[in-house]
């Protein structure tokens, strides 16, 4: 069985070649939807060239994708074939897929910030046609080949160009596509199983290592379960080695660098224990039977652990930058590395963050959750300012899934009076104005800013109506709130941003009454006690109904 599925094979097509021209003649024949597919690149080789390099040198390196001079030559032999019947028949959809996606990358990287609001928006129609073309070729493929490794590349280059569009719930469904891809070519066997060269062996790895990062860590975000099980899987992690440029008789005799010299490997290879810890925490604390705060405890010592494990380039507090110069991944391989371990240690200790102990028992929660979410926030306050394509690089990384932000906006409206709630507040505020700046915004990132700035004007209003006496406080508070809280000062595009969500939002009236008095208000419904649930995840940031009603039972009840 392992002989005659040997991943190194090349997939035999399903149909012989009368049949295949026969079905092309036929509209309703599946070789009709190749062409329609063919029809949606550009006419011009030149544009789709400039694409193309356009993400080769801005985000193929940092996110490892493709071997730059391989695909360069595939799509130079693709261009250069004859059209005719016999040429459809042979065009191979699973290529054509991560095409289409890298193309859906390279319109928005080509058109600058400064460019005009209908340019942009051509930008963002060009490359959805291109997105949807590659996940229409994905799903037909089958029906053609086999599978291939480029149809797992381009499975999760739509699942990251999913993360990048915040479109988190949908990223869940294409990256378990991708996955299954992998286990039908038997990715989950390690290639020294197979008997597979060095070489493969380790791009097998490494493709495979960013399968399971996105799996475990989107399915942590949205408290769905994942769908590659680690007791099924025989699979190493990556090497400390860089072998795509090489030969296989090269590769089979270069040694492994120590982890002090960094290779483009080497986050993936970190990245993957992370995620094992990200799946650990997953079944062990957010299963189907409540878990222990022992158990919590024991997950956050694996975290730290594995914090301590990490080289000084990569390090959390005072990582060594000089070797950032020579190796110009290294500050982006960084940065997702630290995101992605605030987002697992914050995931892990959020069930706890508004419980409260005469023993302070819940302290290690509390200042975890603080700890991480500011440094995520400090880093997304650095990382802000950048250009297209580094804010492109920024949000393809696991850390799109979650805003550290809406951590630290639900501290500040539990606890409005402490005192590092002035200084988060402040922090809060120049994160939402950087992202008003950004010309790229989607819908999902408005909301997301939309929601800071709720926890910000309900933090505030409270805060101030603290300082007032006796029965005048809930009175007082709905007139202290700023005037950015009422529903008819938001924009159209602001409210067809909220809209999106398909839910109906509280009446701005009641933001800071007695939630007893807010419409859609049910007694059965007590936030406080829902976000201890372990099994809660957070509501889509575009439904802000629901996040007024939660920031306001929280507030209510501290």
């Amino acid at each position: 069985m392992i002989h005659e599925s040997a991943p190194d094979l090349p997939p035999m097509s399903m149909l012989s070649t009368n049949d295949s021209l026969q079905s092309f003649r036929n509209d309703s024949g599946p070789f009709s939807q190749v062409w329609d597919l063919l029809g949606l690149l550009p006419r011009n080789k030149i544009t789709v060239d400039r694409l193309i390099e356009r993400f080769l040198s801005e985000i193929n390196w940092a996110i490892d994708t493709v071997h730059p001079d391989t695909f360069r030559s595939q799509f130079a032999e693709f261009w250069g074939r004859k059209f005719g019947f016999d040429e459809i028949a042979g065009v191979d959809l699973r290529w054509l897929a991560l095409l289409f996606i890298i193309l859906a990358f390279g319109v928005l990287l080509e058109d600058p910030t400064t460019s005009s609001p209908e340019k942009r928006m051509e930008s963002e129609e060009a490359s959805l046609r291109f997105y949807w073309a590659s996940r229409r070729a994905i799903v037909i493929s089958p029906s053609f080949h086999g599978e291939s490794l480029d149809l797992v590349r381009a499975g999760l280059m739509v699942t990251r160009y999913l993360l990048y569009t915040r479109q988190i719930a949908e990223s869940w469904l294409t990256v378990s596509f991708a996955m299954r891809m992998a286990q039908a070519q038997g990715m989950h066997i390690d290639g020294e199983k197979w008997g597979l060269s060095r070489k493969a062996t380790e791009v097998r790895r490494r493709l495979w290592g960013n399968l399971y990062m996105l799996d475990k860590t989107i399915a942590l975000a949205l408290g769905r379960p994942y769908a590659i099980s680690d007791h099924m899987c025989l699979i190493k992690a990556p090497e400390n080695i860089w072998l795509d440029d090489l030969t296989d008789e090269q590769s089979s005799t270069i040694s492994v660098s120590p982890l002090k010299n960094p290779t483009r490997s080497t986050a993936m290879m970190l990245c993957t224990g992370l995620a094992k810890i990200a799946g650990e925490i997953q079944d062990r604390c957010f299963g189907l039977y409540p878990a222990s705060y022992e158990v919590v405890t024991e997950m956050d010592q694996k975290l730290l652990a594995w914090q301590k494990q990490l080289p000084a380039y990569f390090a959390l507090s005072d990582p060594d930058f000089s070797l950032d110069e020579m190796h110009y991944y290294l500050p982006w391989h960084r940065l997702y590395l630290h995101s992605a371990f605030h987002f697992a240690r914050i995931t892990l200790h959020r069930p706890y963050l508004l419980r409260e102990s005469i023993t302070n028992r819940f302290r290690l929660s509390h200042e975890a959750c603080i700890a991480s979410a500011s440094s995520d926030l400090k880093i997304r306050l650095h990382s802000v300012k950048y250009g297209t394509a580094e804010n492109m690089r920024w949000t393809l990384g696991t850390h799109n899934m979650f805003n550290s932000a809406l951590i630290l906006g639900i501290i500040a409206v539990r606890r409005p009076n402490a005192p590092q709630t002035a200084v988060i507040l402040d922090d809060l505020q120049e994160y939402c104005e950087k992202l008003r700046e950004d010309a790229w915004l989607n819908e999902f990132g408005l909301a997301e800013v939309k929601v800071v700035e709720l926890c910000i004007a309900r933090a505030k209003g409270f805060a101030k109506a603290n300082d007032l006496s006796g029965d005048d406080v809930h009175l007082q508070s709905v007139d202290l709130m700023p005037h950015m809280m009422s529903r008819d000062s938001y924009s159209a595009g602001d409210r067809d941003a909220f809209a999106s969500g398909g839910e109906t939002s509280l009446d701005p009236s009641a933001i800071g009454a007695s939630p007893n008095n807010a419409p859609g208000y049910s007694p059965d419904m007590i936030w406080p006690a829902i976000w201890e649930d372990q099994n809660f995840a957070f509501p889509q940031a575009t439904d802000l109904g629901t996040w007024e009603q939660m920031i306001s039972e929280i507030a209510y009840h501290d």
